[in-house]
């Protein structure tokens, strides 16, 4: 277990250093090279991983084929599709590496004996779902009906990782807008930064 989840969960589950050390051993390295899967979409939700290094973003496919990105995340947070993990349902989005990552991964029936075994676990995944839950409500209130030049604008000051770390395309899939709109909206910003 990397000492960045070793922090994680001393800083936001609580758990004891020995808690710690007992829940390492269900944590499996898998490495991903930029455009692989973590979960497939239609495709059973097993795991829930740790991002160590790197990162993925979620998407759901539409009947064209497009991908309509709703979150994308990196280190020092889990990802899963979490309502089918917790359900043991097909995934109804797909995620994959954006950069190549390193995730630290439990199965479902490990993560089910964890809790069972480490209450402070609840903790964890507690803390987890909130920020879900915020990043969610975030999105819905900083990206829905706002013109393509506020979304970017807000991309810019708060999630600037994104413009550093998110390809154009796949950033303008997470904004609701065309690749054209957002490259408009980005002259545009550019211009007036300059005047």
């Amino acid at each position: 277990m990397p000492d960045i989840l070793e922090n994680y969960l001393s800083l936001t589950g609580g758990l004891s250093a020995e808690e710690i050390n007992f829940s390492a051993q269900f944590f499996k390295p898998v490495r991903l090279k930029k455009g692989d899967f973590f979960v497939r979409e239609g495709e059973s939700c097993r795991h829930i991983g740790f991002i160590a290094n790197g990162g993925v973003k979620a998407y759901a496919t539409d009947k064209e084929g497009k991908e309509n990105i709703t979150c994308f995340k990196f280190e020092n947070e889990f990802v899963t599709s979490f309502q089918e993990f917790v359900t043991q349902e097909k995934s109804g989005r797909s995620i994959r590496a954006i950069e190549d990552s390193v995730i630290y991964r439990i199965s479902y029936p490990d993560y089910q004996y964890l809790l069972g075994q480490v209450a402070a676990w609840n903790g964890v995944i507690k803390s987890v779902m909130e920020q879900e839950y915020k990043q969610k409500e975030r999105y819905l209130l900083n990206y829905n009906n706002r013109s393509a030049v506020d979304k970017y604008r807000h991309v810019l000051s708060s999630e600037p990782m994104l413009v550093q770390r998110v390809a154009t395309q796949d950033l303008a899939s997470y904004l609701g807008i065309t690749q054209r709109s957002l490259t408009r909206a980005k002259g545009e910003i550019h211009r007036s930064n300059l005047l």
